[in-house]
């Protein structure tokens, strides 16, 4: 295991510093002191493990494929852009724009996530993108998302008790988003409705559920006892007819 101190180091520096470490063939990397560094864990492809004590910066994990971040604390906007494969664990929150267009791999948040979560999230073949977030979502939850799998838990609330804010699912077009609670339907993106989850539905996000326990200590009975919602498109062309005359 290496041990890097990012304190006061350029993010271009950190990053060289963290290319290197990895070309020489090591497989667990510990940065301490993170603060605001941008593109930590950037195009990784390799099967590594990168701890982060402190705040990374913008687009952590942009474009990875393969690598385990773990982020022992918050986490700033862009988590897992474009990422393909691989594993973001936050333990604390997130901020905007999580998963952008996110073509596989999972991310679990402890607390809470800013505004467009899985905005263009996106699955194809064998690659399917997964976010869970342990508390709220602000806005634009799910916008133009295409596929993949969105579970909000619902673990803390916003300022008026809502576990999910204002046009979620707006242009969406694919996947799906499990909520764990309930939403108004003045909230939703006109894209989407309201379904009640199967049997088999819960079967499916249970394993999800049960990692997000594992990763962050919380019972997974205590979790899935209480009732979930889905939302998903009825329709896979949202603007089919906007152009139309």
């Amino acid at each position: 295991m290496v041990r890097i101190d990012a304190k006061g180091i350029h993010y271009k520096k950190l990053n060289n510093m963290i290319w290197e470490v990895i070309e020489d063939g090591e497989d667990e990397i510990v940065l301490d002191n993170a603060c605001g560094q941008r593109y930590i864990g950037a195009g990784i492809r390799k099967k590594v493990k990168l701890e982060i004590n402190g705040v990374p910066g913008n687009d952590l994990g942009v474009f990875m494929d393969g690598p385990e971040i773990t982020v022992n604390g918050n986490a700033q906007d862009g988590v897992g852009n474009t990422m393909n494969s691989g594993k973001i664990v936050v333990h604390g929150h997130a901020g905007d724009i999580i998963g952008y267009a996110m073509r596989g791999g999972h991310i679990y948040i402890k607390r809470s996530a800013g505004y467009r979560a899985g905005i263009h999230m996106k699955a194809y073949r064998e690659n399917y993108p997964v976010i869970v977030i342990g508390g709220f979502a602000r806005d634009f939850l799910g916008e133009y998302m295409a596929g993949g799998l969105l579970i909000v838990l619902g673990l803390e609330r916003d300022e008026d008790g809502s576990i999910a804010g204002n046009y979620v699912g707006t242009g969406m077009h694919g996947g799906e988003i499990f909520l764990r609670g309930s939403v108004e339907e003045h909230k939703l993106g006109k894209e989407v409705k309201i379904f009640q989850p199967s049997e088999e539905d819960i079967t499916r996000i249970k394993p999800y559920i049960e990692e997000f326990c594992r990763l962050f200590e919380y019972d997974p009975e205590e979790i899935l006892n209480e009732e979930f919602i889905l939302l998903k498109p009825y329709t896979h062309r949202p603007y089919g007819r906007l152009y139309a005359y």
